[in-house]
């Protein structure tokens, strides 16, 4: 009988049953365990490592669940034959494969794509999954509606109406794995041969699909103020790409009188559009949140583009649309045919997380928790000398260095990677040739507070002038 050797961590990241489940497959893998070899029954794996039976027993449930070992009625565990075994060796997977982190050569890396996942809630969501997956929900395993599960759509509208001042029915909304698959659904639905207008400098990306997607994109100048609809009139667009609550990179929080201005240019276009990306709305920490550019339009003028992503977790692949009216039509004639993108135990496990108030409590808890981050920070930054003017500071999760003197981003990033901090080139955003400010980006979710001050107090040794 295997006599499993192996010294377990109590304050490791990784839960006790883990660690037993990834050393025993492991071994298995490596051949060190044998196939058809017999293991110790949970009683006794648990006396020997000094654990609770249940954590023995979830180690062999995950294993007996991905084939490594097998369950023999009155005789226990054994290791299954493992000739055909398909693993990945973490050593040889190619270099684009492997997971993206920071750069190896910084300890502090200011990257504005982040979040923190250190407070998401594991428990909940964990509880939630067992809860979906444990009732004989056969349907759940069916194709749904291509619009998206409708409990699901019914609460988010809830959710964007008292949240956002959204108004919208369920009919209008569809569920989409992320903005990239929604944006390419509205490119069907609106034709190609649409021009759009986004700001400058602006979320590239977004840019980039429209543009791999035949679109003719252009971009138009802002102000500090958002998008300068005189420009908008001039650049020949007839959709507009706008994100009013927090425009980025450049953290702008688009006022009344430019909303108003950019609705009445819909109104006036003929068939005419405004994109409206809710960038970071949940994130405001200056003044009243302002309600959503949509809850302003009274003639079905606006997609509201939304994600989970800043909210919840990437990975959870979660957005929404929002079409008017006067685009449903199309969508009834086109956009039906295209199956929904979200699975819907995932469509399930966010509605149940939403419905009972787990959603609300997140949000307020991560608000708290980037509101003393970003106050950290930009205590930090005023202490610093040579700061000429600070941007985009009254929400989202990062916010913009202008330094005074001749310095350009390149410098200023290479002196910054000399001191092991990773800072971020507005550069990267602009995709016209107009002449602007060096400028370098710093996002906090990511790094504690404690974090935060250590990289900030590099950066004023490295940017002392």
């Amino acid at each position: 009988m295997y006599e499993l050797m192996l010294n377990l961590e109590e304050k490791a990241k990784k839960c006790l049953y883990e660690q037993i489940y990834e050393h025993m497959k492991g071994e298995i893998q490596r051949g060190n365990i044998r196939c058809g070899e017999r293991l110790p029954s949970t009683r006794l794996l648990a006396k020997q490592l000094d654990v609770s039976r249940s954590t023995a027993q979830l180690a062999y449930e995950q294993l007996l669940s991905e084939g490594y070992i097998e369950s023999v009625p009155c005789r226990g565990y054994f290791v299954c034959q493992m000739e055909e075994l398909y693993h990945l060796e973490p050593e040889i997977l190619p270099k684009a494969e492997q997971e993206v982190s920071a750069p190896a050569d910084v300890l502090y890396d200011f990257t504005p794509n982040g979040i923190d996942l250190d407070h998401f809630p594991y428990a909940v969501w964990r509880k939630l999954s067992r809860e979906v997956l444990q009732d004989d929900q056969k349907e759940l395993f069916h194709l749904g509606d291509p619009r998206g599960e409708y409990a699901l759509r019914s609460v988010i509208c809830t959710y964007l109406h008292q949240a956002r001042g959204v108004n919208v029915q369920p009919s209008q909304v569809i569920i989409g794995a992320g903005n990239d698959y929604l944006q390419m659904l509205l490119s069907r639905l609106l034709g190609t041969r649409r021009r759009i207008a986004m700001e400058s400098p602006t979320y590239r990306h977004a840019y980039e699909i429209f543009r791999g997607l035949g679109h003719d994109c252009c971009t138009v100048s802002m102000d500090q103020y958002g998008m300068d609809v005189e420009a908008l009139r001039t650049s020949g667009a007839d959709i507009a790409y706008v994100m009013p609550s927090h425009q980025y990179p450049m953290g702008i929080v688009m006022p009344i009188k430019r909303r108003q201005e950019l609705l009445r240019w819909a109104e006036e276009k003929e068939g005419g559009y405004i994109i409206e990306d809710d960038y970071d709305s949940e994130f405001r920490y200056i003044g009243r949140p302002i309600p959503a550019l949509q809850g302003n339009d009274t003639h079905q003028k606006v997609i509201y583009l939304g994600t989970f992503s800043k909210s919840i977790a990437p990975a959870i692949r979660i957005s929404y649309l929002v079409l008017p009216l006067s685009l449903m039509d199309k969508y009834e004639e086109i956009g039906k045919r295209f199956s929904c993108t979200v699975s819907r135990i995932d469509q399930r496990i966010l509605q149940l997380f939403m419905e009972r108030g787990y959603f609300e409590r997140h949000l307020n808890k991560m608000r708290a928790l980037y509101k003393s981050k970003h106050d950290v920070l930009l205590a930090e930054v005023r202490q610093m000398k040579g700061v000429r003017r600070i941007l985009g500071d009254r929400a989202g999760v990062h916010i913009l260095l202008q330094m005074a003197g001749e310095r350009s981003e390149e410098e200023l990033i290479r002196r910054a990677r000399e001191a092991e901090v990773q800072v971020y080139p507005l550069s990267e955003y602009c995709i016209d040739d107009r002449a602007y400010e060096p400028t370098v980006i710093l996002g906090y979710a990511t790094l504690t507070e404690e974090e935060i001050r250590r990289a900030a107090e590099r950066l004023a040794s490295a940017w002392e002038m």
